[in-house]
């Protein structure tokens, strides 16, 4: 037993209590319906690397129209990734995690029935909305749900669901492309949007945050649900006893969530979180964005180029896993710093491969290059979440998504433009120095995170 068994006189609880549960088959369902839901999303998310070659083709664009294209569910997912960490903060994380399903599901419905260029942007654009404000809600909750001691591999395992959905986005083109059209492919991605039932029904409100609004008495009664589920789980008749130390950390606090982003505390975390998400993100989907059309424009037809890239793409799921195993075994810094020079170097020697020719030696390095780069997701949404107090945890990850996402923007635009005069050989050579730059700012402005309940990171 720790600290004092008073819990009358304790005040917030969730932390306490939560920190102290096994991990359970209960933990292990929310975990599930979460990355279930995160998985859909990055379905449609990774779903214009294998389309854009077919919708460039129909509506006759030029390369730097096709990337202006490719990234305006990116402009999308700006203002829903920076909205929806407010809005989550403000009036909780499950009904904003519920919003998102239904924005991205009607918007990918719409983007099937687009008649030219400038709707289906539009589309785009409203679709990344709902993808942008789902992604840093989902890490936010299963951050506040699952223990410290289990915390960066579940997340990391839920992020491991984006290669996952990456390559499901593959085989439906792969298969849709070959008896029908890109249209039909945005129809199917929007049924997934029905999953909003599960969620509704299944996942709780975060307690941590409950408390964080004075919402006490349904705070107290979400936990007691929780931990009843635990015990149910388990088979047991008692839990271990609360971390009482940890409740002293959990009072809120009433500076404006924005602004607690440049706080003492925060104000380093979050110059280094957002440099990381930017370049990161420049890096990553200015290169994956165009995998497609690049082989396309290399000589290979369609379906074969959607299925290289997909082929390539198998190579993120070792990578997540490996990575969710390190960022509890070495550390998330470490873990941070090795996927993202990994993945600079193979960006670097895959479009050398790209200009040789050599099918196996490109396809080899990329295997590689998607090891490391989908092990740099699962570490960028374990990592982001723990660095913000309870109070500004969302908003926090919302804005790094959100700049981001500034990056992803950027990045299918920017090779659009730099492919005719550089070549594929320096698209890939520009976006190996993007994850060298991201690695150097956590190499010298990030903190470990490893091991510690949230309330202890936030704590003065």
């Amino acid at each position: 037993m720790r600290g004092t068994p008073s819990k009358k006189s304790m005040g917030p609880q969730a932390a306490a209590r939560l920190e102290r549960l096994p991990v359970s088959g209960y933990h292990k369902l929310i975990f599930f319906i979460i990355a279930l839901a995160f998985f859909f999303d990055s379905i449609d998310l990774g779903m214009m690397t294998f389309v854009l070659g077919s919708i460039k083709t129909e509506f006759g664009l030029t390369s730097a129209q096709a990337g202006a294209l490719a990234s305006m569910s990116f402009v999308g997912m700006v203002l829903g990734a920076a909205s929806s960490g407010l809005l989550a903060d403000r009036f909780g994380r499950k009904p904003v995690f519920q919003v998102s399903m239904v924005v991205w599901g009607v918007a990918s419905y719409l983007c099937s029935t687009a008649g030219d260029a400038t709707t289906l942007g539009f589309y785009r654009f409203l679709l990344g909305v709902g993808m942008g404000m789902e992604f840093p809600v989902a890490q936010t909750l299963m951050a506040e749900f699952i223990p410290a001691k289990a915390r960066g591999k579940y997340v990391a395992l839920m992020d491991g669901f984006w290669p996952l959905g990456f390559i499901c986005a593959g085989l439906i083109s792969y298969f849709v492309l070959a008896s029908s059209n890109w249209r039909t492919v945005f129809m199917v991605l929007a049924i997934p949007a029905l999953f909003l039932l599960v969620v509704r029904r299944f996942i709780p409100e975060s307690p941590r945050w409950l408390e964080h609004a004075g919402r006490h008495a349904e705070a107290e009664a979400t936990l007691q649900k929780f931990e009843a589920k635990v015990k149910t789980s388990l088979k047991v008749d008692s839990l271990p006893e609360p971390i009482w130390s940890l409740a002293q950390a959990s009072a809120p606090s009433k500076t404006n969530s924005f602004m607690a982003l440049w706080s003492p505390l925060h104000r380093q975390r979050t110059l280094m979180v957002w440099g990381l998400w930017f370049f990161a993100l420049l890096g990553f989907y200015g290169l994956t964005t165009w995998l497609g059309a690049l082989l396309q424009q290399g000589g290979f037809a369609v379906t074969k180029s959607v299925l290289y890239t997909v082929l390539i793409s198998l190579g993120g799921i070792p990578g997540f896993l490996t990575a969710a195993w390190l960022v509890e075994k070495w550390g998330r810094k470490p873990t941070c710093i090795a996927s993202l020079l990994g993945g600079g170097l193979m960006a670097f020697l895959y479009g050398q491969s790209a200009l040789s020719g050599q099918e196996n030696l490109l396809i080899a390095t990329g295997l590689c290059m998607q090891f490391f780069l989908f092990g740099m997701w699962a570490v960028l949404y374990t990592y982001t979440p723990e660095l913000y107090a309870t109070g500004v945890r969302a908003t926090g990850s919302g804005f790094a998504s959100a700049v981001g996402r500034v990056g992803s923007l950027l990045g299918p635009a920017i090779v659009g433009v730099v492919l005719p005069s550089w070549g594929q050989g320096g698209v890939f050579t520009v976006g190996a120095m993007c994850f060298v730059v991201a690695a150097a700012l956590v190499f010298f402005m990030g903190i470990e995170t490893r091991g510690m309940a949230l309330e202890e990171l936030s704590a003065d």
